[in-house]
């Protein structure tokens, strides 16, 4: 997907939100965050974790029952565990703050120590400061928080028709594959870990992920790229 392409989608969902028939009766900030709540869902689901019913079928309407006409971020915390291990459990934190920096950072990772939990991801209204991006780094060893734009939310990526399935695989995948084709890690084309799909699947490095694409003569055309 081009910047030009994606300018589009910008524009067209910043029309889409001012739109009531479309809003579902919310205003527009509500209707916002409905978007990246549901976007959230679903990229959670994918890399998944096991979402509550409620999150995967919600509407506007039933935002609006759940949340209020002026969500309270703070209310809007999710916390998840994957399906096949319950330990392992992440928290999706939208701060208040428009510019998050250290403090709200400490809030967070106090929350994640109370509630041993060592994954984390933090939905921005607008940006992180230069400090709290140092301070994420040296935490890094004990928290894995990672941070995403309301803006880059607003539209599911893997829902766009020119972006092909992708399966990240499990390290027991990953091992068969490169024992399958005799490969090491370095010898498979490579997907850098802010590529946006990377970043979706919170890829890491090392991850091997699988692309599917549909094929005209093979019905379907298989690749796998590995996050360096």
């Amino acid at each position: 997907m081009s910047a030009e392409d994606g300018e589009r989608n910008e524009a067209s969902t910043v029309e889409a939100l001012s739109a009531p028939a479309i809003r579902g009766g919310l205003g527009p900030e509500a209707a916002r965050l409905f978007r990246v709540y549901r976007t959230i869902s679903n990229m959670l689901e994918k890399r998944g974790y096991m979402v509550p019913k409620d999150l995967r079928e919600l509407t506007p309407n039933l935002f609006r029952e759940k949340f209020g006409e002026n969500p309270s971020r703070d209310n809007l915390t999710i916390l998840v565990e994957k399906a096949d291990d319950e330990t392992n459990q992440l928290f999706v934190f939208f701060p208040e703050d428009e510019k998050v920096g250290v403090k709200p950072i400490k809030t967070i990772t106090d929350r994640m120590k109370k509630d041993n939990v060592s994954n984390a991801i933090m939905i921005l209204r607008v940006n992180i400061t230069p400090f709290a991006k140092l301070a994420l780094q040296e935490m890094s060893d004990q928290f894995r928080i990672e941070h995403f734009k309301e803006a880059e939310l607003l539209v599911d990526i893997t829902k766009h028709q020119l972006v092909p399935e992708h399966q990240v695989l499990t390290p027991n995948e990953k091992s068969a594959l490169l024992k399958r084709y005799r490969l090491k890690d370095n010898q498979l084309p490579r997907i850098q870990p802010n590529d946006p799909i990377a970043r979706y699947y919170g890829m890491k490095r090392g991850n091997v992920v699988k692309i599917i694409r549909p094929s005209e003569t093979a019905g379907r055309y298989v690749t796998y790229r590995v996050c360096m």
